[in-house]
């Protein structure tokens, strides 16, 4: 059964009705708010649920392994949540084997990134009475202000329509980056409730978070000289690497979008202006470039390729940021090739 993110917002009492739930979209902060009022909605029922945490490749590799984590019961509580993240149809006959024979005590909550309306996964709990299937696309600007303004106003925190732009701006359509922006905001704003624009852009200082948006913008443009010069004033400091994931993925996933639409319209420039949500002016010349170096089949294979290398770096920390810098070398010197082609 399909049902849309908004409704499940606005009534999540419906989550009691069902135990497996596909989030799937490029919506990271979305599919995060969805997986944490599925849990809030059964911790209501018992106080203390068991959390499992799983990925796509460990339960495939060892099926049985992961059967035994799911039918057995669990030694401290009644209930049982699950999450596999980074599906994809590969899970799909695990899925079926277990549909009919789990106990209501265990939720299964699968994630996965963009899915395609041919995915067996994406159509199984579309069409399964049994199953929610909840899409998380990109957050729009309307969005964005939406929650912004929701939780200032709950924080008595008093913004100017521009610095609630800003941060809408460079929350990159992620809802994550924006909660965490305005958590430091309200961290600030202790004795002060009205800050002004000034000092929003003190506080939430992005320096960093540009930086990483720059050098993902070159490296798809392949742009190789100013992919470097940014790379080495990176390496040696503290990079955010699953927010750099997910920038990466917001602008692949943009580009995808566009060159579907090319079709349609093969115009560059008007694809572009009418994208939505909007191309910041800035950026758009590097867009375009990306659009003309880049097939759909290669944009969809980076967003493969970043989330095998998203796991890697989480299940080899002590080498996380050389097999992360490596991946984007690795697509500036792509990029770079289909440039000197052109």
């Amino acid at each position: 059964m399909i049902t849309k993110s908004y409704e499940i917002e606005k009534n999540p009492t419906k989550f009691s009705n069902f135990n497996l739930f596909l989030l799937y979209g490029e919506n990271f902060g979305l599919k995060k708010d969805i997986k944490e009022s599925i849990k809030l909605e059964v911790t209501k029922k018992d106080g203390n649920p068991e959390f499992l945490n799983l990925y796509e490749n460990e339960v495939v590799s060892d099926p049985e392994n992961f059967y035994n984590s799911f039918f057995s019961g669990s030694l401290f509580s009644t209930k049982k949540i699950i999450t596999i993240h980074n599906a994809t149809d590969k899970i799909l006959k695990i899925i079926e084997s277990i549909k009919d024979k789990y106990s209501k005590d265990i939720f299964l909550i699968i994630t996965s990134e963009q899915l395609e309306k041919k995915s067996k996964l994406r159509n199984y709990f579309e069409t399964n009475k049994q199953t929610l299937c909840i899409p998380c696309y990109l957050d729009n600007e309307r969005d964005l202000e939406m929650i912004a303004k929701m939780i200032l106003k709950k924080q008595n925190i008093v913004l100017s329509r521009e610095s609630i732009n800003l941060l809408i701006e460079k929350s990159n359509n992620d809802r994550s980056n924006l909660k965490n922006e305005i958590e430091k905001i309200s961290s600030f704003a202790t004795n002060n409730k009205n800050l002004e624009y000034d000092q929003i852009a003190s506080i939430i200082n992005f320096s960093g978070e540009y930086k990483t948006d720059s050098l993902i913008n070159e490296c798809l443009c392949g742009n190789i000289s100013q992919y470097k010069k940014i790379l080495s004033e990176l390496y040696d400091n503290t990079v955010n690497q699953i927010l750099s994931f997910r920038i990466l993925s917001n602008k692949v996933q943009r580009l995808i979008t566009i060159k579907e639409n090319e079709k349609d319209n093969n115009n560059l420039d008007n694809l572009i202006n009418s994208s939505k949500p909007p191309i910041f002016w800035k950026e758009k010349p590097l867009v375009k470039k990306q659009l003309t170096l880049w097939n759909i089949n290669e944009l969809k294979k980076i967003i493969y390729e970043m989330n095998e290398t998203e796991l890697m770096c989480k299940k080899n920390p002590k080498i996380s940021k050389i097999i992360f810098f490596n991946f984007f070398t690795k697509i500036c010197a792509k990029a770079s090739n289909y440039s000197l082609s052109h």
